[in-house]
């Protein structure tokens, strides 16, 4: 079974906190971010994304980002990041 998390618009400094313990108290099972009003994604985001993934994968859950904005899929390509850095399959 999948939760999900709604991100806030921006996710810089001041979020980062906040969405570590909505991400960390879904560990274990599969993760849905929500993005689709996402109108900035600073640098301690990504790595929080990126450290997410990571563990989701390790675990063999599933991780999906959807859906998402404009800004945040800019975010994505000015940082170097494809949206399948950030994608995890669930493991059979």
């Amino acid at each position: 079974m999948s939760t999900a998390v709604s991100l806030s618009p921006r996710i810089d400094l001041s979020a980062v906190k906040d969405l570590h313990a909505a991400v960390l108290a879904r560990r274990g099972g599969d993760l849905v971010l929500d993005a689709g009003h996402v109108t900035h994604l600073g640098a301690l985001g990504v790595q929080l994304l990126l450290a997410a993934t990571q563990s989701w994968r390790r675990d063999g859950h599933a991780l999906t980002i959807t859906p998402r904005s404009p800004a945040f899929d800019d975010a994505l390509r000015l940082f170097g990041i494809a949206l399948g850095d950030l994608v995890v399959e669930r493991r059979a």
